[in-house]
């Protein structure tokens, strides 16, 4: 079973409702950063994502 990378801001905002959840890893950090810069206005590293934001489910 592949593991899959997930990034849920329903789990920690209360006016967020987005959640990502990928098998290619590469694909959830761009989406990631994406979200994170058009609706939270946050440019993150992609080592900032994955310690801080992505889960591997």
């Amino acid at each position: 079973m592949s593991k899959a990378h997930k990034l849920d801001c329903e789990s920690v905002s209360d006016t967020c409702r987005f959640i990502i959840q990928s098998e290619n890893e590469t694909e959830a950090i761009e989406l990631a950063q994406k979200h994170m810069r058009e609706s939270h206005d946050q440019d993150l590293t992609e080592d900032e994502l994955q310690q801080d934001h992505l889960q591997i489910v």
